[in-house]
């Protein structure tokens, strides 16, 4: 039973450290969402009053500075596209999967995407090769029993080492708007698979998966095979989820790929129930008949239709100038949201080629 003193007490602390919260958000003039800025406060005060014991504390005290700093490695290149180039760091330079890794990467940096990768040996260097250190930014991983950075970006400001695996793939994938995965092993395939589980269940947002095979010998053939034969027929993921990823064994359709899936489509985000998509060009109104029609059970309740930018988006600056469309997204639809964007995508591309 708590007593009259100790509840004025448990008042008092979240008072004082109410006091606090408010003290250093007013004192260092955050310049963003001032709630977004209390909540980590809170967060980070809360758990010390929790009273962890040491291996929490050096947990969190680590994975909020290792976030910190790759944040601080990332914001300069905030405007800029980055590609996530994924695989073995076991890939000899004479492997063909070591030339597949160079072309890609100078492909993508040649139509001026940053290309990230673990910045080790391997398909990470043989990326970075590709890209060229100044459109290179590394994200490395302390182990044991391997070596630091590669030559490319050893000594770079662009290159960061991390202590944590899950720390690292944040960083991996939060600043990433495409990704290429060439074979692998168990690291690949945990990098891949869990790209493609936070795409299919919406909490990564749609973004071009190329799985790029080598030439003449089938990796990620295969695995597609499995899915369709195992995963689908087995009911554990929906048919349209195998549209959330490309498997090729060209270059050139992999650029391709990335490259018109920005063709129209240039962002999502989510304001309450309503699912916001940002276009580059203003859809038409035969344009938005179409989408009704053809995605119109992608809509929870209502349909498809222009919008302008909501309250919330013009107080964040989120891209208002960008035309947009909205509706309620009836969730778990993620390979039917990918074919949306390829629709609108499409009233472009398309359009290249009418006479």
């Amino acid at each position: 039973m708590t007593t009259a003193a100790e509840g004025a007490s448990g008042l008092d602390v979240a008072a004082l450290v109410q006091q606090v919260i408010d003290q250093v958000t007013d004192a260092l003039g955050v310049p963003v969402d001032r709630r977004l800025a209390q909540q980590l406060l809170e967060g980070a005060i809360g758990l010390l009053t929790d009273r962890p014991d040491a291996l929490d504390l050096k947990i969190a005290g680590a994975a909020m500075t290792e976030m910190r700093e790759a944040f601080s490695v990332f914001a300069p290149y905030r405007d800029i596209p980055k590609v996530t180039v994924f695989g073995s760091a076991r890939t000899k330079p004479d492997d063909p999967l070591y030339e597949q890794a160079t072309r890609i990467a100078a492909a993508l940096a040649a139509r001026g995407w940053m290309v990230v990768t673990g910045a080790g040996p391997g398909i990470m260097q043989a990326a970075m090769e590709g890209a060229g250190r100044e459109q290179s930014i590394g994200v490395a991983i302390r182990l044991p029993f391997e070596q630091g950075a590669n030559p490319v970006i050893a000594g770079d400001d662009k290159y960061v080492a991390m202590r944590y695996f899950f720390t690292r793939k944040l960083m991996l994938v939060k600043e990433s708007r495409a990704f290429v995965c060439l074979p692998g092993g168990f690291g690949t395939l945990d990098e891949t698979f869990e790209l493609l589980t936070l795409t299919q269940t919406g909490k990564g947002l749609p973004v071009p998966i190329v799985l790029l095979d080598p030439p003449d010998a089938p990796f990620w053939s295969l695995i597609d095979q499995m899915i369709a034969d195992r995963l689908i027929a087995g009911g554990f993921v929906a048919p349209g989820d195998r549209s959330l990823y490309l498997v090729t064994s060209s270059v050139e359709a992999a650029a391709l790929e990335i490259e018109r899936f920005y063709a129209n489509y240039h962002s999502i985000r989510y304001v309450g129930d309503h699912l916001v998509v940002r276009l580059r060009h203003e859809p038409t109104d035969a344009q938005i008949a179409e989408l009704n029609e053809r995605f119109g059970h992608l809509v929870a309740r209502g349909r498809i239709e222009r919008a302008k930018p909501f309250d919330i988006e013009r107080r964040h600056g989120d891209h208002v100038d960008l035309p947009r469309i909205r509706f309620v997204f009836r969730g778990h639809r993620s390979g039917d949201l990918r074919a949306l964007i390829d629709a609108v995508n499409e009233f472009v591309v398309g359009a290249e080629h009418d006479p």
